[in-house]
């Protein structure tokens, strides 16, 4: 159904030559067009409640107050909605999404002003609404139900590989996808948390320890709406809780292969500060072979359960063997700094100034950090 709502769009786009998306009645974004030709202005193609609703996949509160008071919840034909210069809202024109009396979301035309919605003949409105009409057809029909995907989602997250067929048929197998995980600082979810919406599909696994979430992209190679809802949905979860984005793919074919990037990119979120608290796979660095560790060099054990002396190295081998970057960042003085290094060298048997021990050193390092927020 999906690439059959953004044809919609992408028609109804082309018919009043304007950007235009489609919403459900909640404000979640379905589908958009960016219009980059035609006769519309520049300065009418995208506004900040445009630019929020296509990054977050939908509207804030405030923004949904403003146009459901201008009466576009009651409204059964075309309808000019005024602007808010002070908010960042350009008017805009709305084609409600209704069907058999019902209404189910609202198609929005960045248009500057130019369709008179007074005028049955005005150029493409005919069209538009017709459009808008079968968007509401499609709507009221419905797809898969939230719950069945959700449930789809979790089995092929699981290796349940049959499942896929579903969400390739609710998705489109040719739609770029990708995967956010959410790891919640404690096990279980808090009772008023809400699962993101915006045509997003999500699977609450591991006895709530984890979320995934299955969102639909308007490009293969832009995944920052799905880092939008990641930041978005962690708004809900304790403090401490991290996000991981999955490189985006196309199609559901390769969804374990994002899954494990995801959770690895969130993993890493919850021990690099630097990534926190939402990371994508893109940024993960060497911390890739670091994930696929079984965990530290037993010859590290001795120096790991010593915190200050771990954090000392971790720090040193970041800072490239710096001892003034070092000392500074430790906040410790340079002569400290080097009676560290020197207990480090008697712990472990290594040879700091020996690249291959200073590497076996480092990911040793670093996957203990991250053996930690799995323990």
């Amino acid at each position: 159904m999906r690439d059959d709502l953004q044809d919609l769009v992408d028609e109804v786009s082309r018919a009043l030559g304007a950007p235009a998306t489609l919403e459900d009645r909640d404000f979640t974004l379905l589908a958009f067009c960016a219009h980059e030709s035609g006769p519309a202005p520049a300065e009418t193609a995208m506004d900040a409640v445009r630019t929020r609703s296509i990054l977050g996949r939908g509207s804030t509160p405030e923004v949904r107050t403003w146009f459901e008071g201008q009466g576009i919840t009651t409204a059964t034909a075309p309808l000019r909605v005024a602007a808010d210069p002070a908010a960042g809202i350009l008017t805009r024109l709305c084609l409600p999404v209704r069907a058999h009396g019902e209404l189910h979301g609202y198609l929005w035309l960045l248009d500057g002003g130019r369709t008179d919605v007074t005028d049955p003949a005005a150029p493409g409105l005919a069209e538009a609404v017709a459009l808008a009409a079968e968007a509401g057809r499609l709507l009221a029909a419905g797809r898969p139900g939230t719950t069945d995907l959700a449930a789809d989602l979790a089995a092929v997250l699981t290796g349940g590989g049959r499942a896929r067929r579903s969400l390739d048929a609710a998705l489109g197998s040719r739609t770029p996808v990708s995967v956010v995980a959410l790891r919640p600082a404690a096990p279980g979810l808090p009772t008023d948390w809400r699962p993101p919406g915006a045509g997003a599909i999500s699977a609450v696994l591991d006895d709530g320890s984890a979320v995934a979430v299955l969102l639909p992209l308007a490009d293969d190679r832009d995944v920052r709406p799905a880092g939008a809802l990641a930041a978005a949905a962690l708004t809900g979860l304790p403090a401490g809780s991290t996000a991981g984005v999955a490189a985006a793919r196309r199609g559901c074919a390769e969804l374990p292969g994002q899954w494990r990037e995801a959770r690895t990119a969130a993993r890493v979120a919850a021990v690099d500060p630097r990534l926190a608290p939402a990371a994508s796979w893109a940024e993960l660095g060497a911390w890739r072979q670091v994930a696929v560790l079984p965990g530290p060099d037993p010859a590290l054990s001795a120096l790991l359960t010593d915190p200050v002396l771990t954090e000392t190295a971790a720090v040193w081998l970041d800072s490239a063997g710096s001892p003034q970057r070092t000392a500074a960042r430790l906040c410790v003085h340079r002569q400290t700094l080097y009676y560290r290094l020197g207990r480090i060298a008697q712990l472990t048997g290594l040879d700091l100034a020996d690249g291959a021990d200073r590497l076996l050193l480092h990911l040793g390092v670093r996957a203990a950090r991250l053996a930690a927020v799995d323990g």
